[in-house]
C-alpha cells in the first residue's frame, strides 16, 4: 500500500451499538493495526432531529468495553480534529457551493408541503432528472430569481444533480467491481435548510480532509455509493478517494433478512453491544456485557461473523486476529447469527480466563445480592470450582450461590420416593465419621463410600441425596469438592438439617 492506512466508524449518536456497529469497528481496528495505520472514530450527528442525549458516551463507553480504542476521535483529538461533525458544520456549506457554482448540484426551495403534495400525485416520488426541471429550484428559476431568494433568506436545500444515461463505476476489495445506472439514483440532498450537511455531503468531505484510505461501512450503503462515487469526482478528488470495503449484513439465525433489535427481542438474546436506556421512553435494551459476556469472547465471536482464515481455528486473541485479519478472507454473502454458537464463545473464554481476570465482575454480581465477601481465598477458590460450568458470568449465582448461603429448599421430589430409614441412618452415621475425618475430597470419598459397602447400600443411591442435601438441587460441581469448600462444620450442618427435612415429609 503506498499511502499510509487511515480509517474511521463514523456511528450517528441514535441509540444502542448494534453488533454490525460493533463488527465494523473491529474490522476497521484489525486492518489499522495490521497495516500500522490509525483508527479515527468520527461522530456523524449532523441530523439534528435524531440526536439522543448520552448516545455518543454509550459508543465510546462500547468501544472502550471491547478494547477497540481509536487513535483519534472526539474524546483523545487528533490533527484533524473536531471530530463532531456538528462542529465541522462550516465546512460544508463551500463545498456544496462549489458543486453549484460547476455545475454539478442545484438550490431547491421547494417546501415540505410542496414535496407533499408532489408525493400524493406521483406515487413513489423522487426528486431526481424525470422532474427536476418542472420543480422550484436554481435549475427552473432565472439567475436573478434564484440571487434574490438566496438573499432573502428563503429556506432551500442543495441537491446533487445526477447525470442522465450513465453508469458509475467502482471496485470494492469484498465484491469486485461493482456498477449503478445513474437514471435509478435520485437527486440527493447535500447541504439541508438548516445548514447541516446530510451524510452524503459530510462523509465524503471529512473522509478527504481526514485523509481517509480505506472506507468500511455495511453493504446496506451500497446504494448510496454512486453519488459519493460522483461527489469525489464533482470536487476533484478522486485521486484521493479511499478503498471501499462494503461488509456483508449479519442476518437473522434463519438467514431471512438482517438482524434487528426486534429480533433478539422476539428470539431472546442481546444485540446491542452494552445495555442501552432510551432517554426519551425509559426503556432499557439489554446488552452482551450486562448478560455476562467477555469482550474478548465478544470481540473474537464478531470476528468470525462474516471472515475465517481459512483454517479451522476458532479460538483468536487479539494479537491473531490482528496477525491473520485480510480482506480477501471477508465473505460477500450475510452472516448468520448463531446465539448458541456465540455462547459457546463466552464458555470457552470464561473457562481458559484465570480467576484474576473475572473476579471483579463477579463480586459485583454478589454485591447485587447483598452478599459480602469476607473471604477473598474462599471467592478466588468458588469461582475456580465453578468457572468451567459457566456459560455467562451471571451464571455464577446459579451455580454457585450456596456456597455463601444455605439452602432455602430442597428438590425433594428427587429425593423421597427412593428414601428409606436406612438412608437416614446412613447419614446420621455419616456424620459422626466427618466429625473424626481428615478434610480432604479424598479421603471423604473414601469414608462415604465404606460406610455405603458396610450398610450394603449402593454409594450411587447416596451421592444424589447428598448433593441435594449440600446445594438443593440436582447441580453443582463434584460432591466431596463442594464439601471441602463449605468446609467440615458447615457440612455437617446441613447434613443434619437436611436429614431432619427428608424425614419431615
Amino acid at each position: 500500500m503506498t499511502k499510509k492506512v487511515r480509517v474511521r466508524f463514523a456511528p450517528s449518536p441514535t441509540g444502542g451499538l448494534h453488533l454490525g456497529g460493533v463488527r465494523t469497528v473491529l474490522f476497521n481496528y484489525l486492518f489499522a493495526r495490521k497495516h500500522g495505520g490509525d483508527f479515527i472514530l468520527r461522530i456523524e450527528d449532523t441530523d439534528q432531529s435524531r440526536y439522543v442525549e448520552g448516545a455518543e458516551k454509550y459508543i465510546l463507553d462500547c468501544l472502550a468495553w471491547c478494547g477497540l480504542n481509536p487513535d483519534e476521535g472526539p474524546l483523545n483529538g487528533g490533527p484533524y480534529a473536531p471530530y463532531r461533525q456538528s462542529e465541522r458544520k462550516e465546512n460544508y456549506r463551500k463545498y456544496a457551493e462549489q458543486l453549484v457554482n460547476d455545475g454539478y448540484a442545484y438550490y431547491a426551495f421547494d417546501t415540505p408541503e410542496e414535496l407533499d403534495q408532489q408525493r400524493q400525485v406521483t406515487a413513489n416520488f423522487r426528486y431526481g432528472h424525470e422532474n427536476r426541471n418542472s420543480l422550484r429550484n436554481s435549475l427552473t428559476l432565472s439567475a436573478q430569481e434564484t440571487k434574490t431568494l438566496l438573499e432573502q433568506g428563503v429556506p432551500h436545500v442543495i441537491r446533487i444533480k445526477i447525470p442522465i444515461n450513465e453508469t458509475v463505476h467502482f471496485y470494492d476489495m469484498i465484491r469486485g467491481g461493482v456498477s449503478f445506472e445513474t437514471n435509478l439514483v435520485d437527486d440527493k440532498v447535500l447541504l439541508k435548510a438548516d445548514g447541516m450537511p446530510t451524510y452524503h455531503l459530510a462523509v465524503v468531505v471529512d473522509d478527504y480532509l481526514m485523509k481517509i484510505s480505506h472506507a468500511f461501512r455495511g453493504e446496506e450503503w451500497l446504494p448510496s455509493a454512486p453519488v459519493h462515487i460522483l461527489l469525489w469526482e464533482y470536487l476533484g478528488w478522486k485521486a484521493d478517494m479511499p478503498e471501499w470495503v462494503h461488509l456483508p449484513l449479519i442476518l437473522k439465525p434463519d438467514g431471512n433478512g438482517k438482524l434487528s433489535k426486534r429480533d433478539g427481542d422476539r428470539l431472546g438474546f442481546p444485540v446491542y453491544a452494552m445495555n442501552w436506556k432510551d432517554p426519551k421512553t425509559g426503556e432499557t435494551t439489554r446488552g452482551f456485557r450486562e448478560m455476562g459476556y467477555l469482550p474478548e469472547a465478544f470481540v473474537n465471536m464478531l470476528a468470525l461473523l462474516g471472515w475465517n482464515d481459512g483454517t479451522e481455528q476458532e479460538i483468536f486473541s487479539m494479537d491473531e486476529l490482528i496477525e491473520k485479519f485480510s480482506i480477501e478472507r471477508v465473505s460477500k454473502a450475510g452472516a448468520k447469527f448463531d446465539f448458541e454458537k456465540a455462547k459457546w464463545f463466552n464458555h470457552e473464554y470464561i473457562k481458559k480466563n484465570q480467576v484474576s481476570g473475572i473476579k471483579h465482575q463477579v463480586l459485583e454480581i454478589l454485591k447485587a445480592k447483598d452478599i459480602q465477601v469476607e473471604d477473598n481465598e474462599y471467592f478466588e477458590k468458588v469461582l475456580e470450582t465453578v468457572k468451567e460450568r459457566m456459560t455467562f458470568l451471571q451464571d455464577f449465582w446459579e451455580q454457585a450461590s450456596f456456597f455463601f448461603e444455605q439452602p432455602a429448599s430442597y428438590d425433594l421430589n428427587a429425593v423421597k420416593p427412593k428414601w428409606s430409614d436406612a438412608k437416614t441412618e446412613f447419614f446420621n452415621e455419616l456424620i459422626k465419621k466427618y466429625e473424626a475425618e481428615t478434610w480432604e475430597a479424598a479421603s471423604l470419598e473414601v469414608a462415604f463410600k465404606a460406610l455405603a459397602d458396610e450398610k450394603a447400600i449402593k454409594p450411587g443411591e447416596l451421592m444424589l441425596p447428598m448433593r441435594i442435601m449440600l446445594v438443593g438441587g440436582k447441580f453443582g460441581p463434584g460432591v466431596f469438592d463442594i464439601a471441602v469448600l463449605l468446609g467440615k462444620e458447615e457440612t455437617i450442618s446441613r447434613i443434619k438439617k437436611a436429614v431432619i427435612a427428608f424425614m419431615a415429609e
